[in-house]
């Protein structure tokens, strides 16, 4: 249940129609609030502060703020679908779930509407003409003063969702954005400090033999997004099976494709509750996978890259926040993907990325992208040395490997000796030491 309830939030974490909606919500109670204060104000001694006019300046008032609010609405739409297109096509269609995301976004489109919808609902209230004596008029002197300072809030709202636009699609902004959510799930999956690491664990008690039980997927295709480890545990103990999720959090899970795997006797095991354990979607979130985080990082730094836009100083910024990633990890303890039970027996095998995983998919491609980029291949140094001074030793052995192969690629790339030994001197800002 908590697992649902977990990936039913991160749906409405990303829709953009939710903070509206709620706006609208308000707005209709605060109309329904006015109007029922209006009597007993518009008859008080000191209400020269509301509205004085009569029935047609309500009218054309509240008029006023209706259409001008449904124009800052339209205009607020368009700008968002114009910069989740730039942000698109000049960082990776991968970060627009971030865009997506943003409450400051959502909150302005929504003051626009609320304030859109009071107004039409202090239209309907307006009753009467100032020709006509013999109709018995009423002008809401308390929604119309509302209204207009609605409509003040609303052009400072506009303007500063017009900063909030030109500062969220600066390089920065974004690649801290990214940082900043994957810290949050690297937390909830990594808590805890080095220890016992997950290559040191024994591995005697894995299955051996093929299994007894193979459980395909047998819904649409989509991406692994969630495991429930602690309810699958709980099913594999009570029937007494080793069981083993086959992919990996962030795999794409085709229709019919093996989900599970069972060794024992598998005739008790509740297979409608061990598949329920497990919650797929067409992409990928940080839910609980922290290595997306890093994905979207990488997916920068090589639009940067590419020839088109040949942009090594945004790659460097995405090389940072990797930078700060990693030196997170290598001080992580990662969990085994064997767990036992009380007796322990193996009772459940569930794959995970492990700190050299992370390594390889922080550095291969950029390097590989970036090989001709003096400022890259200064930046990755740096950022290995430094990791090499506070990672344990069970962890140094894949950050020694990248550093040979990050030599080798300087030394293919740059045949005169000079420009290599430039490349091959670490810089924070990849261009060279202090």
């Amino acid at each position: 249940m908590q697992l649902r309830l977990t990936r039913f939030a991160e749906r409405l974490s990303t829709s953009y129609w939710v903070v509206p909606a709620l706006c609208v919500a308000a707005a209709i109670g605060l109309s329904q609030l006015a109007q029922a204060l209006d009597a007993r104000l518009t008859q008080h001694e000191y209400d020269w502060y509301l509205f004085q006019g009569g029935p047609e300046g309500a009218r054309s008032v509240l008029s006023a703020v209706a259409s001008s609010m449904l124009t800052f609405a339209g205009l607020v739409f368009s700008v968002t679908i114009l910069v989740l297109q730039q942000a698109s096509n000049q960082f990776s269609p991968r970060i627009l779930r971030t865009f997506l995301r943003d409450r400051k976004s959502q909150m302005a489109l929504g003051i626009f509407t609320g304030t859109f919808v009071y107004a039409l609902l202090g239209l309907r209230t307006v009753r009467g003409t100032s020709e006509n004596l013999d109709i018995e008029s009423h002008v809401p002197s308390l929604s119309v003063w509302l209204a207009v300072v609605l409509a003040l809030l609303c052009v400072g709202a506009f303007i500063f969702y017009i900063h909030h636009v030109a500062q969220s699609i600066r390089a920065v902004v974004i690649l801290s954005r990214i940082h900043d959510e994957t810290c949050e799930t690297l937390e909830r999956m990594y808590p805890e400090g080095v220890g016992l690491d997950a290559a040191e664990t024994c591995q005697e008690g894995a299955p051996h033999g093929a299994p007894s039980l193979v459980i395909p997927h047998d819904g649409s295709s989509g991406v692994l997004l969630t495991v429930d480890e602690d309810q699958l545990m709980t099913h594999a103990r009570r029937a007494g099976v080793t069981l083993a999720v086959v992919p990996m959090v962030g795999d794409f899970v085709p229709h019919g494709s093996a989900l599970f795997e069972v060794w024992g006797e598998a005739g008790s095991l509740d297979v409608k509750a061990v598949l329920g354990a497990v919650g797929l979607g067409r992409e990928r979130t940080l839910q609980q996978d922290t290595a997306f985080g890093f994905r979207q990082l990488i997916d920068v730094a090589e639009r940067a890259l590419s020839p088109g836009i040949n942009d090594p100083s945004t790659a460097v910024q995405a090389i940072d926040q990797l930078h700060d990633l990693l030196r997170r990890l290598v001080l992580r303890r990662f969990p085994s993907t064997h767990r036992l039970d009380d007796q322990g027996a193996l009772r459940l095998v569930c794959p995970r990325p492990d700190f050299d995983d992370y390594v390889r998919l922080s550095l291969d491609e950029i390097r590989e992208y970036g090989e001709e980029s003096i400022q890259v291949a200064r930046r990755l140094r740096f950022l290995l040395e430094d990791l090499l001074r506070v990672a344990p030793d069970f962890r140094r052995g894949e950050l020694e490997r990248q550093r040979s192969l990050l030599d080798a690629t300087v030394t293919r790339v740059f045949e005169d000796a000079r420009v290599a030994a430039e490349a091959r001197r670490a810089g924070p800002q990849g261009h060279g030491p202090h």
